[in-house]
């Protein structure tokens, strides 16, 4: 049958789409199936399949094919028009453009656009605009056409057409291996399924070069390392590509010929890699070393010390003081911030300037708060440059000492931008908890320097009074010192037993959004959902699901857009997972949707400090919904109660001690961990894998 998609009800991550339609013969009905990906509302679709009864939604479409075609009815070309689809029209202007065409429109618009000015509010300027998003649709279906011949999913057209144009079919089809890394959700796999069907032979160089840099760019994203050995990178590649290491050696040749990879001789190893990272860890190695051996231009002056410090904050006062380089550490209720708030107080009564930074928004906001002090986050600082070649220049932004706090927030890129942009003399304090999580990007900067024995530091090990009688931070330190958590915890700390992981989410889900609201008499936004794993029934994904129908369902009076798997609602808490300059927006902070503009694509979001950004519907990839966020994502930030799963589901990978510790670290007032006793002992066991960098070795080398 004939039939018009009216809304999108859900779509699995396997792309597995539900859908209300509407056809001539059946007003309204639901469609299902994995032949659905892709679908969006307003779209015509040629329906096969069968109808059946669910046992839970009733009668439904379940469909094994559909064809894209052209709305014939003047409903079906309104609807299409009206939807969103094409940028320039909304509602109002579709049921003009049909109210004067009829079921003439879509030819005009294909064959006669100039005539689209004969309509009340389309100028030249409108009607170009509609023209042109009007083919790109058409350029992106038949993109979807040519990537379901591949077997691979439609959702990706859309992505590949943002980053490549007109010139994608092309690219699919004569060198599908350039999408790796520039197309999001395309890795080896997708681009090497689509070269071996186009003709490319396994044993190809093209093959093998990409399966190689494929391996150093996952090794970086997954699991944060710089390089991977020879030895691991060989085996790999040689897996991946089905092939023997001796058909691949030579392309690791070839690539470092072309600039692309960097071999370099490590200690009992021969290592490589990708050539940006290469760069970076060397560039942020020869900061560190200008910086430390600068002569100070901090004004030294006689200070009165602070007789109600510990011994150990009285150390870092003086370290902060007297190094240019310097590291503060140690975890919570142990006064990082309190030393901090004294260091900047006794750098102004000195006659110095103090900025204080952090990564993160939140983490901002979280130093300011703490310390009393105005705090910006690090890109903040780097966009005020008065010269983009330094950091601080003779301005009011000067700083004779720049304290980062949350610095196990610091991967390379960041550390990199940071310390290059700082000019010599100026002192540089990292303070931060080094038994938490690396940064999400690669490198382990903050350990990396804690390694360096050059580099002063201060470990503050003293937990204060106030913080004994946190069930909390009791745990915490437990937890760090590889103990199991004292269960019941009390002062704020709970473990709740459950085995049955789609029972965890359940309870997860009821915990947030009512019993802790209810019983303590807060909203659920002030209720977040922690997770250690992205998939399955008790990870991010679907727990972040299950809670926004919970606190955002749909509503007909309520915009909507789908983006792959996500509906984006008016209303919804979103989070960035990529930094923005240009609209001023950095991984990890959230916000809420607020507007949803179809006529224009747009997506318009109040970011939690206030500002307001917009997204367009193609660059909904880089938001997240903030419902259930993983414990990486949480770094910087704390929040006033904190709900988590753990289960041991495929081995729990993720369970780790540095997760875990970092997880209740998050949590002000009450943390609840629901789940498996054996994930709890599983997690606190763990240590978890070091990370592949050579910064330790180069400062190492660089400061002896």
């Amino acid at each position: 049958m004939e039939a018009s998609v009216e809304q999108l009800v859900y779509v699995r991550e396997d792309e597995y789409t539900v859908a209300r339609m509407s056809a001539e013969s059946t007003p309204s009905f639901v469609a299902a199936g994995r032949a659905l990906a892709g679908v969006q509302p307003g779209e015509t679709l040629e329906l096969t399949g069968e109808w059946g009864e669910h046992p839970r939604h009733g009668r439904r479409f379940t469909v094994t094919a559909c064809e894209r075609v052209v709305p014939s009815t003047t409903r079906a070309i309104q609807l299409y028009l009206g939807s969103g689809l094409i940028r320039g029209i909304g509602p109002r202007l579709a049921q003009a453009i049909v109210g004067h065409f009829g079921e003439a429109t879509l030819t005009v618009i294909d064959t006669e656009p100039q005539r689209l000015t004969e309509v009340v509010n389309i100028g030249p300027a409108r009607q170009g605009q509609i023209l042109e998003a009007w083919r790109e649709q058409k350029e992106i279906a038949a993109l979807m056409v040519v990537l379901q011949g591949f077997g691979v999913s439609p959702l990706l057209a859309a992505k590949i057409f943002q980053v490549f144009g007109r010139d994608s079919a092309e690219l699919v089809a004569s060198d599908p291996y350039q999408l790796i890394g520039r197309v999001r959700g395309i890795a080896f796999g997708t681009a090497d399924k689509i070269a071996l069907q186009s003709g490319v032979p396994e044993h190809s160089p093209q093959r093998i070069k990409a399966a190689l840099l494929d391996r150093l760019e996952s090794a970086a994203a997954r699991g944060g390392h710089c390089y991977l050995s020879m030895t691991a990178l060989l085996t790999q590649t040689a897996e991946l590509v089905e092939q023997d290491q001796d058909v691949v050696r030579p392309m690791i040749d070839a690539l470092t010929a072309e600039r692309r990879v960097v071999v370099e001789a490590a200690p009992d190893q021969i290592v490589v890699y990708g050539k940006e990272l290469h760069s970076r860890e060397l560039k942020l190695a020869e900061h560190v070393d200008r910086l430390w051996r600068a002569r100070s231009t901090l004004p030294m002056r006689p200070f009165q010390e602070d007789p109600a410090l510990h011994d150990d904050q009285k150390a870092a006062v003086t370290m902060a003081l007297t190094s240019t380089v310097s590291v503060l550490t140690g975890g919570p209720g142990c006064g990082k911030s309190h030393t901090v708030r004294v260091i900047a107080a006794t750098v102004r009564a000195m006659g110095g300037r103090v900025t204080l930074a952090a990564p993160t928004g939140k983490a901002a906001k979280r130093l300011s708060e703490l310390t009393g002090l105005p705090a910006m986050t690090i890109h903040r600082m780097l966009a005020q440059q008065p010269d983009p070649d330094k950091l601080f220049d003779q301005t009011p932004a000067q700083a004779d000492l720049i304290v980062v706090d949350e610095a196990s927030m610091l991967d390379l890129h960041l550390a990199t931008r940071l310390t290059s942009a700082i000019p010599s003399g100026s002192h540089l304090l990292l303070v931060g908890d080094s038994d938490q999580l690396p940064s999400i990007g690669p490198g382990s900067v903050l350990a990396d320097l804690l390694r360096v024995e050059e580099i002063p530091r201060v470990r503050l090990t003293h937990v204060f009074r106030q913080a004994d009688g946190s069930g909390i931070i009791q745990n915490a330190h437990r937890i760090k010192a590889g103990r199991l958590p004292a269960i019941p915890g009390g002062g704020g700390f709970w473990f709740e037993e459950l085995d049955d992981p789609e029972a965890v989410a359940e309870r997860v889900v009821h915990l947030a959004t009512v019993a802790i609201p209810r019983k303590q008499g807060v909203e659920p936004g002030q209720v977040q959902v922690l997770c250690p794993m992205r998939k399955g029934v008790a990870g991010t994904a679907e727990l972040g699901r299950k809670l926004q129908e919970r606190l955002n369902p749909a509503r007909d009076d309520r915009a909507e857009h789908w983006s792959g798997t996500s509906a984006f609602r008016v209303g919804d808490r979103v989070m960035p997972i990529r930094n923005n300059y240009d609209k001023g927006v950095f991984n990890g902070e959230t916000g809420t949707i607020t507007d949803i503009v179809q006529e224009q694509r747009l997506v318009e979001i109040v970011i939690d400090d206030g500002d307001t950004v917009t997204y367009g519907f193609d660059e909904l990839d880089d938001l997240t919904h903030a419902y259930a966020i993983s414990v990486h994502r949480s770094q910087g930030s704390e929040y006033p109660f904190v709900v988590a799963p753990l289960v041991a589901e495929s081995g729990g990978i993720m369970l780790r001690r540095r997760l875990l510790y970092t997880l209740v670290t998050r949590a002000r007032s009450w943390v609840v961990l629901v789940g498996e006793r054996k994930a709890l002992e599983l997690a606190v066991a763990r240590l978890g894998d070091r990370r592949n960098t050579g910064l330790t070795r180069r400062l190492a080398h660089l400061l002896a």
